[in-house]
């Protein structure tokens, strides 16, 4: 009897779950972002941070940055709600809001990094996301994620990972993560797996060939396990609603806060 890997199950059913879903959501638009605007709002470039830097108050600079994050969460928001807006105009938004907070967590030290922690507790939808670098290589595609994907944080740090088919649980990964208030970094290590509710226990890298294979993880980070490792997120935000990361592979991501 032919015998089969872990990552070959998980890879049909992330191929299966592709096939049901993927029609609901909007296709990718080939229109390009409009140059140094979000959605009609005018962001912030590093030149003008930094004029504004040495030129101004920190209160001033304060309220030029948060006035700007304010804005760009309100279009990521609406993306999140509407899963229409360009994806072009979305992956802008999301690379505007990395470079803003990278500087917010500079003027004002570990306590954004906390306050993001914070609000991590709970369960978050992804809803679009550019996959790892080696993927928009590859393909191109920027795009609203066709899958229900649900990832959860608890305050004992725990870390969950879902795949469902439609409103069925079809794989999720569990394990614990540990977070650096001074990178605003969250390292994770998945050390179980749930097959339609079958859980398996996980050796070092397997959980990191799993998502290699799927396409929902980098590649480097099977590497990373190799030499005891772990895969991380560069955390950007997260709020009542919405969270935004960067994968260790490169891409980036946004997400919806579970609230039913």
């Amino acid at each position: 009897m032919k015998s089969y890997s872990l990552s070959s199950i998980a890879t049909a059913l992330v191929a299966l779950s592709c096939s049901q879903s993927v029609s609901s959501f909007a296709p990718l638009s080939t229109s390009s972002a409009h140059s140094g605007y979000v959605s009609g709002t005018p962001t912030i470039s590093s030149h003008e941070y930094s004029t504004k830097l040495f030129g101004k108050r920190k209160g001033s600079l304060a309220s030029a940055y948060d006035e700007q994050i304010s804005s760009i969460k309100t279009f990521l928001n609406l993306a999140v709600e509407t899963k229409n807006e360009d994806p072009d105009e979305v992956l802008n938004a999301l690379e505007s809001l990395e470079k803003l907070m990278r500087e917010k967590r500079k003027a004002e030290g570990e306590g954004v990094a906390q306050e993001v922690l914070d609000n991590l507790t709970g369960d978050w939808r992804l809803i679009f996301t550019t996959g790892t670098k080696k993927t928009q290589d590859r393909s191109g595609n920027i795009n609203y994620f066709p899958l229900k994907a649900i990832q959860s944080f608890t305050d004992q740090m725990e870390i969950e990972n879902g795949i469902y088919l439609f409103d069925f649980e079809a794989i999720k990964f569990k394990g614990d993560f540990e977070f650096s208030l001074k990178k605003s970094k969250l390292e994770f290590n998945f050390d179980q797996i749930s097959i339609f509710g079958f859980t398996i226990n996980l050796k070092k890298d397997e959980a990191a060939k799993i998502g290699a294979s799927t396409g929902l993880g980098a590649e480097s980070n099977v590497k990373n396990a190799q030499k005891d490792k772990k895969a991380f997120f560069n955390w950007i935000s997260a709020d009542d609603n919405i969270a935004t990361a960067r994968g260790g592979g490169g891409g980036i991501a946004l997400w919806q806060r579970v609230t039913e």
